[in-house]
């Protein structure tokens, strides 16, 4: 074990039932330095962590951790001895406040009594947030907080446990590019304090501003590993997914048709006021912000999430009542929702059923489902998807991050919508199964479908909109077209600093 190593991982196999997830992996991650494991979905990445925090067991291989061979049986083992992993689904309990989330298991109690000192755990909680520089009140409500502040509790409840090296998993899938500033300041300050950091990401431009080290997996196997500056971004894609991708965002050229939609002046209290904008066939309308600004409250009040929504929306010229997401799906209106987990798929249930479930009147004849029907469909959409599954039976649970959103995309498709909004499309996916999306989008606009795509990714945002709406405080701050957008400006715009006629200049 090498004297600035926090850890040494060697040799390391797992196999599952017709899978051999992990391939005689090896991982030495320096004292005080971040880093950065990264992958495709499937790579191993969650397995050889998942090893580590004692939630697995490998069947071979050796595990040292600050200067002693580890075997922890449990994930409360791993904690113990110094090591804490902040998931990508963040969990925190919504209805306590900051201080008993942190202490939550091992709250401050009065000499020789079971009572919490809370005045006690306060005093601790301002201790933690303040050595991060976290302005959060420690009795402020966990569902009163932003996903980068939440982010921000974990890392304090982290070093409460006195973590040595912290894990991070996509720390900034559900946060936006100007929250991620903060979180690296986070990390930089936890460097300096010669804690160490094993960060998980898809997002190939942070991992060159905050890590220090490189690992790749493909396939169970490491595939290189090196400091950062011996990589660059066409090595480490090529690593990743084993082939060339000439273009992340390959936008094509199509031709813009008529308007299919208007909106005009769409308010919801409290959320969004005065929205105008316009969709074209062949048109990929982006809509950029920070979180909170109303992004996800105005694409789902077009698709009638929100009945209590005030203004008009036209369809091909049309007025168009829309009092729920009925009516927005029979006038053609699709809506691939922010957290496909959550709000999209139906787990437990098959491919097959989550392509049909939006258009299953279709399919019904004589009382009776035409089964032989949807498989015909569901089939014809997997081929021009390229979804990878066993079966249209297999449980949609199953399939990876990117192969879950090209079955909801397959849902629209079938519906034959001519509006397709698509709120984080490649939110939590790698960064092959995002080119795929990002073409998919392109055949899509080519086919004269009006696209209107949020993304918290301005790299997204640039390389795949032809216009762009910055939303700030739940008011279109800006327009950029695709010609003048860059990151500056709509940085300017969505933190409000900067009116549209100012960044123009």
């Amino acid at each position: 074990m090498g004297r600035e190593n926090i850890l040494e991982m060697r040799g390391i196999s797992k196999h599952f039932p017709g899978v051999q997830a992990l391939k005689d992996v090896s991982l030495v991650v320096r004292k005080g330095t971040v880093h950065a494991l990264m992958g495709e979905n499937g790579a191993g990445k969650s397995t050889l962590m998942k090893t580590l925090i004692g939630l697995y067991k490998p069947d071979a291989g050796v595990i040292y951790f600050n200067g002693k061979e580890r075997s922890f049986k449990s994930v409360h083992e791993s904690i113990q001895a110094g090591i804490s992993m902040i998931h990508q689904e963040l969990n925190p309990v919504p209805y306590m406040n900051v201080g008993e989330n942190i202490f939550l298991g091992k709250e401050p109690c009065y000499p020789n009594s079971f009572l919490v000192n809370h005045r006690e755990m306060e005093r601790q909680t301002d201790e933690l947030l303040s050595r991060l520089e976290i302005q959060v009140n420690p009795r402020q409500l966990m569902k009163n907080l932003s996903a980068s502040y939440i982010q921000m509790v974990e890392i304090a409840k982290a070093l409460s446990y006195d973590a040595k090296l912290i894990i991070m998993d996509e720390p900034t899938s559900a946060i936006t590019e100007y929250e991620v500033e903060h979180l690296f300041k986070t990390i930089h300050w936890l460097r300096e304090n010669n804690i160490s950091i094993i960060y998980i990401s898809h997002k190939i431009d942070e991992i060159f501003k905050i890590a220090d080290y490189i690992t790749v997996l493909r396939d169970g196997e490491v595939v290189g590993t090196g400091e950062v500056g011996e990589f660059t971004k066409e090595t480490l894609i090529h690593m990743m997914v084993g082939r060339n991708l000439n273009q992340l965002f390959p936008k094509e050229e199509v031709e813009i048709g008529e308007t299919v939609l208007e909106v005009k002046n769409l308010s919801l209290p409290g959320k969004f006021e005065n929205i105008n904008f316009s969709a074209r066939k062949g048109e990929i309308t982006g809509l950029a912000g920070l979180m909170g600004a109303g992004r996800t409250e105005i694409v789902e009040s077009i698709f009638g999430l929100y009945p209590e929504v005030k203004g008009e929306i036209y369809l091909n010229g049309r007025r168009a009542e829309i009092r729920n997401p009925q009516d927005a799906v029979k006038l053609g209106i699709g809506l691939l929702t922010e957290d496909r987990k959550q709000s999209g798929l139906f787990l437990p249930l098959s491919v097959k059923d989550n392509i049909a479930i939006v258009n299953i009147n279709k399919y019904i004849k004589k009382g009776l489902l035409d089964h032989r029907e949807i498989q015909k469909d569901c089939e014809k959409y997997i081929d021009f998807l390229q979804i990878k599954t066993p079966s249209l039976n297999q449980a949609v649970n199953y399939l990876s991050g990117g192969n879950q959103q090209k079955v909801l995309l397959a849902r629209w498709l079938l519906v034959n919508c001519e509006v397709l909004i698509l709120d984080e499309p490649t939110r939590g996916i790698d960064v092959g199964a995002k080119s795929e999306i990002h073409k998919l989008m392109s055949a899509l606009a080519k086919q004269g479908k009006a696209i209107i795509m949020v993304s918290s990714e301005l790299p997204e945002i640039l390389g795949m909109s032809d216009k762009i709406l910055v939303i700030y405080r739940g008011h279109v701050q800006g327009e950029l077209s695709r010609e003048k957008a860059t990151q500056e400006k709509i940085m300017l715009l969505a933190s409000g600093e900067k009116q549209y006629e100012e960044v123009q200049l």
